[in-house]
């Protein structure tokens, strides 16, 4: 399954015209209410080299740590519900990613590795929550491995041939254990909404606990999102395309051991995107569909 695809210049820049709308109104919204968080991910990488989006890119990351990500979820509910939806397993058990997303009601926006999921997905913005983890080693990977354990099972509950990042007989192997655990959750009536409970349940485990670290434990490995929390806060504003949203203070120290060299242009074949099977921009914008 494609990890890029190229968008024609003008439903990319469309798209990514409404999604920094939703990023101020997000922005907007966590500096009334005093909620931090830090642009994550490539929306990190853009704000250094490009002073916004990497130019192929289709979506924002932002990260919370876990008592900003609940307060966020309260207030744009009470503040954003006429014009914004918050998708995620609690709201609906359908939904199989450990993410919550923001989403800009009357949008459309399925990307091909979702398109069979029964959901009514849209534009949005991508919230990541980090979680404190243990400063032992030991116990930090007891914690990843049990969180990543269950937030894998919520995804192959409901996607049989989830996305990889290797090919080969390997991923044939994978593909098969794969499917059948897809078969042995549905057989045995294992709910979306009882998984994403035990993956928080672990990823929560040092919630109360004052810790050097925290960590999104839900990536294709558990540890790539472990990062020391004297490097993110206090996080600092920075322009990303001109409004002024908060990073990691410090950035370098935050990128480099995920991504390496990330000032460098990488080739076509390690770029990453999210292919649309589905994308309608609504009374934003005329409707545009992308054949899977």
């Amino acid at each position: 399954m494609p990890l890029y695809k190229e968008y024609d210049e003008q439903t990319l820049r469309k798209l990514q015209e409404i999604e920094l709308g939703i990023l101020k109104d997000f922005v907007d919204l966590c500096n009334k209410y005093k909620i931090d968080y830090f642009g994550c991910g490539g929306t990190a990488i853009g704000a250094v080299r490009h002073g916004g989006f990497i130019p192929w890119d289709d979506d924002i990351d932002i990260a919370l740590p876990r008592k900003d990500y609940e307060k966020f979820l309260k207030v744009a509910e009470k503040e954003y519900g006429d014009k914004y939806r918050v998708i995620n397993t609690r709201k609906d058990p359908r939904y199989p990613l450990t993410t919550t997303r923001w989403m800009l009601d009357g949008t459309k926006f399925k990307e091909d590795a979702l398109k069979d999921i029964p959901c009514e997905l849209g534009i949005f913005l991508d919230l990541y929550c980090f979680d404190n983890i243990a400063d032992d080693d030991k116990e930090m990977k007891k914690q990843g491995y049990a969180a990543w354990f269950w937030g894998k099972l919520l995804i192959l509950r409901s996607i049989p041939r989830p996305v990889l990042y290797f090919g080969g007989w390997k991923s044939k192997l994978v593909y098969a254990c794969c499917r059948a655990a897809h078969i042995f959750l549905k057989v045995f009536g294992i709910s979306g909404r009882s998984l994403y409970k035990k993956a928080e349940h672990a990823a929560g485990r040092y919630y109360r606990q004052d810790t050097k670290r925290m960590a999104y434990f839900f990536d294709p490995t558990p540890f790539t999102s472990v990062v020391q929390k004297e490097y993110i806060f206090p996080t600092v504003e920075r322009d990303f395309n001109g409004i002024q949203v908060r990073f990691p203070n410090k950035l370098d120290a935050y990128l480099k051991p995920r991504y390496g060299d990330y000032m460098t242009l990488p080739p076509e074949d390690k770029r990453h995107n999210h292919p649309p099977y589905e994308l309608d921009f609504g009374k934003y914008g005329n409707e545009t569909k992308a054949e899977a």
